[in-house]
Parts: C-alpha cells; sequence; structure tokens
C-alpha cells in the first residue's frame, strides 16, 4: 500500500468512534429527560417518586414488545417478502451474493432478506441483534443500481447490523415514544382536573407555593419535552447514519460505490408509498421526499446529501481513489 493510502484507515476509524460517543450520549440525554419529567410529574400529581416508576415501568414495557416484534411489525407495514434462500427467483441471485459478500467482510451471522415491490431505490435493515436481523430493498434499488453501488448500499446496511444500531435506533425510538405518552397523558390528567386534588392537598400541608411551582414545571415539560426527544431521535438517526457510510468502507473499500448510490437514491423521484414518518428513519436516504405532504416536518432524520458524499469522498481522496460521484 502508498503512502497516501495509510491515512485512510485513520480516517473512517475516527468517524466511527466520534459518531459512537455522540449517539450514547444521546440517548444519554433521552434517558435523564425521561426520568426528569416522570418525577416532576409524579410530584406534581401527588405519586411522588411513582412517577419515576410508572416512566420506567411504561419504557420498560415498550421497549420489551418492540424488541422482540418490532422487526415483523416493520416488514408488515412495508409490504415485503422474503426470498427463499433455498430457492431464490434468479432476478435475485445478484443481491444474494453481494449480500453474503457484505456479511463476510463484517464477520456476520447471514441475514433474512426481504424486496419491497416498490420502483423507488432504497433500502434499510432491522431488528434486535446480528443473529436475528434483516436487511430490506425495493425492487427499484435492484432496477436502478448497478453492482458496485448495492455493494455500497449493502455495505451501509451491514454496517447497521454489525454496529448494533438496529437495536440503538429501536432503543431509542421506544424511549421518545415513552416521553410522548408520558406527556399526553400528564396533559389529559391535567385537563381532567387530575392536578386539583394534590395541589389542594399541599396548600393543607404549608407546601402550596413549592408545589405551584412543581405542577408548572411539569406543565412546562409535557409540552416541550417530546419535542426535545423528538430532536435528539434526529440527531441519533443522522449520526448513526454517518457511522453506517463511515463502516460501509470499510466493508466495501470503495466510498465511490456508496457515494453514486446516495447520489442515485437521492435524485430519484418516484415516491416511496409505504414509507411513513415511524419508518423514515430506517431507510438509507429518508424516502419521504421534500414535495410531498408528509415530508413537512422540523427535523430531518437523515444527514444532508451533499454533506454526506462529501464526506465520502474525502475518504476517497485518502485512499487515492478517483472521487467522481455525479
Amino acid at each position: 500500500m502508498s503512502a497516501e493510502a495509510r491515512p485512510a484507515p485513520t480516517t473512517f476509524y475516527r468517524e466511527i468512534a466520534r459518531n459512537r460517543r455522540r449517539s450514547w450520549l444521546l440517548m444519554a440525554v433521552v434517558i435523564v429527560l425521561l426520568g426528569l419529567m416522570g418525577g416532576a410529574i409524579g410530584y406534581a400529581t401527588g405519586f411522588g417518586w411513582g412517577g419515576v416508576i410508572f416512566a420506567v415501568v411504561v419504557a420498560t414495557a415498550m421497549s420489551v414488545g418492540s424488541f422482540f416484534a418490532g422487526d415483523a411489525l416493520v416488514m408488515a407495514t412495508s409490504g415485503a417478502r422474503e426470498i427463499d434462500r433455498a430457492r431464490p427467483p434468479e432476478r435475485y441471485q445478484q443481491l444474494l451474493n453481494v449480500v453474503e459478500e457484505m456479511r463476510l467482510a463484517g464477520g456476520l451471522p447471514p441475514p433474512r432478506v426481504w424486496v419491497i415491490d416498490d420502483t423507488a431505490p432504497n433500502a434499510f435493515a432491522t431488528g434486535r441483534d446480528p443473529e436475528h436481523a434483516s436487511v430490506a430493498v425495493t425492487t427499484g434499488l435492484l432496477q436502478k443500481l448497478d453492482r458496485e453501488q448495492l455493494q455500497g448500499v449493502i455495505g451501509h446496511e451491514m454496517s447497521h447490523i454489525g454496529n448494533l444500531d438496529i437495536r440503538f435506533t429501536l432503543l431509542v425510538g421506544v424511549l421518545v415514544g415513552s416521553i410522548a405518552l408520558l406527556a399526553d397523558w400528564f396533559l389529559r390528567f391535567t385537563y381532567w382536573g387530575g392536578g386539583r386534588r394534590s395541589s389542594s392537598d399541599s396548600d393543607r400541608g404549608g407546601g402550596g407555593g413549592a408545589m405551584a411551582v412543581i405542577f408548572i414545571l411539569a406543565l412546562v415539560l409535557a409540552v416541550v419535552a417530546p419535542i426535545i426527544g423528538r430532536m435528539v431521535q434526529a440527531a441519533v438517526s443522522r449520526s448513526r447514519e454517518s457511522l453506517a457510510d463511515a463502516t460501509a468502507v470499510d466493508l466495501t473499500r470503495n466510498p465511490i460505490g456508496l457515494a453514486r448510490a446516495l447520489r442515485t437514491i437521492s435524485d430519484d423521484q418516484e415516491v416511496l408509498e409505504v414509507a411513513n414518518r415511524a419508518t423514515q428513519h430506517l431507510y438509507i436516504v429518508n424516502p419521504i421526499k421534500s414535495f410531498e405532504e408528509r415530508a413537512k416536518s422540523l427535523w430531518d432524520t437523515h444527514p444532508p446529501i451533499g454533506e454526506r458524499i462529501r464526506a465520502l469522498e474525502n475518504i476517497a481522496g485518502q485512499m487515492g481513489l478517483l472521487s467522481e460521484t455525479r
């Protein structure tokens, strides 16, 4: 290997380490936010530490359910059908070959492979761990990408599996959902006058002023916490996408294939009808186009495509490869 090519691994390994640190930090923020919200609501409603316990129980129940059944639900809502590895159709043989190449490069167990019958090119990975992982691609992806691009996409998805992003994003999504559920419960509880009993009891005990402050704080948290949670979820998703891009280079040794694939997928104007707000963060490129009505949102779950392509081109430059992606 030439001297010019040596810095390349350091470049993307630094990127991997940086994104892992950032992702764990963001997850910690969500957990702390859930605890603070549960505690404040607990004291505001007279339940004390019961509010924190309630928040933990809700988050745990949602996590367990999603951990074991989340991937099946995602595949069902996406209209995906599994490829029979024993008798695969000829048209999917290249896909299975590439999946096998990338999973061997990553030292991973064979994932289940699914196809979504849609002309919009896209792909995602899901599951609770590498032993129970699935990769899904659209028929449009298979039709519109060449083999080099397909390697980049599958390398990206296998990176999500190897990095345990599939579990991490699931847990963050569940925690954010718990915050939203708790906030909705408290706002309804307040609307129907549930908080007045606690306030009057505190007034008789001489703690009315402090109780009022806590109640107002809980009310503010119930409104603001879900927004903060969604912002953190979007930030985690963006961080994990960048991490998977960098790790995919380690598997394929070819950043240009993935960069070209990202350009092709993002430039395609086909609409992926089965995608929705709950599943958009799973895909390699956000499947909800900017011109769609459902795209109106404050936060994007993916880094800008131009930013991702530039990062891959920088790695290609470090490796001494031609970085033409247009």
